[in-house]
């Protein structure tokens, strides 16, 4: 069959298939792209020609690497989208994406054009032109953010190339972004190709079981635990294991915390569950964190977050046993290894374990601190007047959401806040992205979600600082008639670095957006009106003064079939929730201020909780 490079990519992507479980689905939804001279010859006219692709423009290249991996993260990794764009700044602007998606274990397949391989034109436009090496490009910073990567130089390569890239991206240990750099002389060359490469293919996602050996060691250790913590990581999520995670947890009695990426993994108000754990996380979880002689890690790769910057899990004979279908997860903090799908370690264990489970007194405590923090949760969402704050907020979203809506949020302090305070019910029902905490990633990651799970409803929470940073593809929404209710919390500045630069005895300084005065930038609040803005791009816009108005608003954004701004203002000052947890921000150890020494002084003292749990 005689086809363009750019041609044969896009009916090899038509072709391929996902199967877990006996539930097979197409793995490329379609393939978002924006196009230049790299690319528009190539790809963009075998997209124009080819319909089993479908094509979906984008306004920032950045921006829909984050759409593909919103869309990957609610299809559990079984799906995702290419994301095509040009040479130079169009390449560049997908690095950030990519990295995010490769750090969230998140598949994403990254088509960048490319200089020309023949060199015939060279320099060519947005040629790097390093004299170093002709042989690179800008794409070569795709490299470290990539899972695979390669250069399609000649027609004869793509075949392999596209079926490591298949293997790569359906990998549930691997996976991550796949980057094709494909040079624009080489994407409009033709050649003959074999059938087979277009005949449709079905990759098999696999549940590795886990090894007899190791669950016997693991088993051995829980039967000898009397206070064993289990933390429920994103792998929970992705393996579909929560029904395990809940039948193993009611069985034992053991108490569950979860990640960021695991939130959701059991309900709520399950009698097993304790809430987010770590630097953002509850008090009940923390407390039995600090006393637990087991830690059960299923699906995490204990980010410094989860651990409290490894402060922690205080006893000092703690023991972790880690169930991850990644090798070098499993391996962290000198855990017994049982490297293995989720859900079918969970079986396995409960099997292993022979009906074991924890004391009685063990369930009560478990219970007790649980309702603790939720009479705290539920007077900090308590409306109290005047500006609403960031807590008043989450609890009005989530009381007005339903069961399986999805709240959509990635950077600032409202991650922190989210992980703490929101009551998820369903497992796919709360998607922060805090493997990257990548400023911009709301809107674009809610457009993948709705795009994903078209009969939920999706709220993205929005400070101002990351709407400044990425708002484009509220186009991209109104475009395609895909709706969002976007919760814009304006608040001035970059409230989360903010408080944070406070605590280091920084002064807030740079966090505010205030115009320049001769000192410096304290000057007047911006006259900037972000609602005036996401009204310019299209969406309806509701304005709130306070939490009653905010109330009504998202009511009526919810009832809406368009793309709803609700744009709201929020005290900046008002704190959330203690987590009783600690973060290591490193602090200066020497300074003209006297809140800098006090914050070392502080800093000094928390290093010395931090262990190497080898």
């Amino acid at each position: 069959m005689r086809l363009t490079v750019g041609q044969a990519v896009v009916r090899f992507l038509a072709a391929q298939h996902s199967e877990r479980d006996g539930h097979e689905r197409r793995f490329f939804a379609g393939c978002f792209g924006i196009f230049g001279h790299g690319n528009v010859a190539g790809i963009g006219q075998a997209l124009l020609e080819d319909d089993d692709v479908p094509y979906y423009m984008a306004r920032n290249e950045q921006a829909m690497v984050h759409t593909a991996a919103g869309y990957a993260r609610m299809n559990d990794r079984t799906a995702t989208f290419a994301c095509t764009s040009s040479i130079g700044p169009g390449a560049t602007n997908m690095v950030t994406g990519a990295a995010l998606a490769t750090i969230n274990r998140l598949p994403v397949l990254l088509l960048p054009g490319d200089i020309f391989a023949t060199r015939v034109a060279n320099p060519v436009l947005q040629e790097l032109e390093d004299a170093r090496s002709y042989d690179v490009s800008v794409n070569d910073c795709f490299k470290p953010v990539s899972k695979y990567w390669d250069r399609i130089n000649r027609p004869e390569q793509l075949p392999d190339a596209l079926l490591a890239a298949m293997r790569v991206l359906t990998d549930p240990a691997e996976t991550g972004a796949v980057t094709l750099a494909l040079p624009q002389d080489v994407q409009a060359e033709a050649y003959d190709w074999p059938e087979e490469l277009f005949a449709r293919r079905v990759w098999r996602i696999p549940r590795p079981v886990p090894e007899p050996a190791a669950l016997e060691e693991a088993s051995a250790v829980l039967l000898a635990a009397r206070r064993p913590l289990i933390v429920a990581g994103g792998g929970v999520i992705y393996s579909g294991a929560t029904d395990a995670l809940r039948a193993f947890a009611e069985r034992t009695g053991i108490p569950v915390a979860e990640t960021q990426a695991g939130k959701g993994a059991l309900p709520w108000d399950h009698e097993c569950a304790v809430g987010a754990v770590g630097a953002t996380g509850t008090t009940a979880a923390n407390a039995l964190a600090r006393r637990a002689d087991v830690v059960v890690g299923v699906g995490t790769r204990y980010s410094d977050f989860t651990t409290a910057s490894r402060s922690l899990f205080a006893d000092p004979d703690v023991r972790f046993v880690n169930i991850n279908v990644a090798r070098p997860d499993a391996v962290k903090l000198g855990g017994t290894a049982v490297v293995a799908d989720a859900r079918e370690a969970l079986g396995g264990l409960d099997k292993a374990l022979g009906g074991h489970a924890v004391a009685p007194a063990y369930r009560d405590e478990t219970r007790a601190l649980t309702t603790e923090w939720n009479t705290v949760v539920d007077d900090a969402c308590r409306l109290r007047g005047g500006p609403p704050t960031q807590a008043e907020i989450i609890g009005i979203v989530n009381e007005l959401s339903g069961a399986r809506d999805v709240v959509v949020c990635a950077a600032g302090s409202m991650p922190g806040d989210l992980h703490k305070l929101w009551r998820t019910r369903d497992p796919k029902g709360y998607h922060v992205e805090y493997g990257y905490s990548c400023m911009g990633y709301e809107i674009a990651g809610g457009l993948g979600v709705k795009m994903a799970a078209p009969d939920r409803e999706v709220f993205v929470l929005v400070g101002d600082g990351s709407y400044l940073m990425m708002a484009q593809e509220l186009v991209t929404a109104v475009a395609e008639g895909i709706k969002l209710v976007v919760v814009l919390v304006q608040n001035h500045g970059f409230a989360s670095i903010g408080n944070l630069s406070e605590s280091v005895g920084a002064a807030r300084f740079g966090t505010r957006y205030r115009a320049r005065t001769a000192t410096g930038l304290d000057g007047d609040t911006l006259p900037v009106d972000l609602a005036a803005n996401a009204a310019s791009l299209g969406t309806d816009v509701l304005r709130a003064g306070d939490a009653d108005g905010f109330r009504d608003a998202l009511r009526t954004a919810i009832a809406s079939s368009r793309t709803t701004v609700v744009h709201v203002e929020t005290d900046p000052h008002a704190p959330a929730p203690d987590s009783e947890a600690w973060w290591d921000v490193p602090v200066a150890e020497t300074s003209a201020r006297d809140d800098t020494w006090r914050a070392r002084a502080r800093y000094e003292a928390d290093k010395t909780t931090q262990r190497h749990h080898l």
